[in-house]
């Protein structure tokens, strides 16, 4: 069932609301803006329906705050107004407003009105799914890695919950390339993606083919040894499908991993701990590959 969220500091229009499109839509209601925000954060809608006027926060500025933020910038806003001039509208299309809803409701209008944008919405999604996705391995490809690992670092800041970022690669890719051919090669790739994938122990596991033969991988809830751990076993299986490979560092394809994890707090930057677990992966193939090192809570490295 898609979930609209309705944001109205006035509990009887937001009542209204609901009992129009409750049976039909998973409804969650937000009496502020700040509310509004923080529920749009967390959860994924199909689409928003705000109040133009509210204490503290009004819906334009909401609005604009939707937009400016790459998590929420593509749920579609219904505007629901009094206000039926036509400066207020243009302002509304203006900061990104798909369309208004005028007060008093017509359940008929408001019904029609949400299963259209719903419907637009759903399609739109399908298309940038496709976008989103590997052509070569299935997987999810660098666009939605962007997309997803902003979104969960977000979440694992609010909850103050390890977050862990890994970076794999295929060790000596171009000899394997050189000696069986591009078609071998990905081969190569989707064995590896698929084991990647495979591994992946609950819903917010996630991994993305980074690029080439890379792939990155973005792991919630875990403390760092566990999650060191877990990447070791997933080493050891990409090993274990006995890939042939004698121009490695032993006689089947190998890879190393270099990973990060961080409990983040509000001043930390995404980035940052990129480009350790980066690091890490440049350490991992430096010290001989086909092995995982990884950045730990006690500040050493772990290999």
């Amino acid at each position: 069932m898609e979930k609209i969220l309705i944001v109205d500091d006035s509990i009887i229009q937001a009542a209204q609301l609901k009992s129009i499109l409750e049976a039909d839509y998973d409804i969650t209601v937000a009496q502020t803006a700040e509310d509004g925000l923080r529920y749009v954060s967390s959860e994924d809608f199909s689409l928003i329906l705000l109040d133009v006027i509210m204490p503290g926060m009004d819906g334009f500025t909401l609005l604009k705050r939707l937009q400016e933020e790459i998590i929420t910038r593509s749920v579609p806003v219904i505007l629901i107004t009094s206000l039926s001039d036509t400066d207020n509208e243009l302002r509304g299309f203006t900061l990104g407003a798909v369309d208004y809803i005028t007060k008093p409701f017509h359940p008929v209008i408001v019904q029609a009105r949400v299963n259209t944008h719903v419907k637009l919405y759903r399609y739109r999604r399908q298309v940038e799914e496709q976008s989103m996705t590997d052509q070569l391995t299935g997987i999810a490809n660098r666009r939605r890695y962007e997309h997803y690992s902003l979104k969960k670092w977000k979440e694992a800041s609010r909850l103050q919950i390890p977050f862990s970022i890994c970076m794999f690669d295929i060790d000596y890719f171009k000899k394997y390339n050189d000696t069986f051919g591009h078609p071998a090669g990905d081969k190569v790739i989707i064995s590896v993606a698929k084991v990647l994938s495979n591994s992946l122990r609950r819903t917010t596991d996630f991994v993305a083919r980074y690029g080439g033969e890379e792939f990155v991988s973005i792991i919630l809830g875990d403390p760092a040894k566990n999650t060191f751990e877990y990447v070791k076993e997933i080493r050891q299986k990409i090993e274990a499908l006995h890939i042939e490979h004698e121009r490695s560092v032993s006689q089947w394809v190998t890879i190393s991993a270099g990973g990060v994890t961080v409990i983040p707090k509000t001043q930390d930057q995404y980035a940052t701990y990129l480009n350790i677990a980066d690091t890490m992966l440049y350490d991992a193939k430096r010290f001989g590959r086909n092995r995982v090192v990884w950045f730990g809570d006690d500040l050493k490295q772990w290999q």
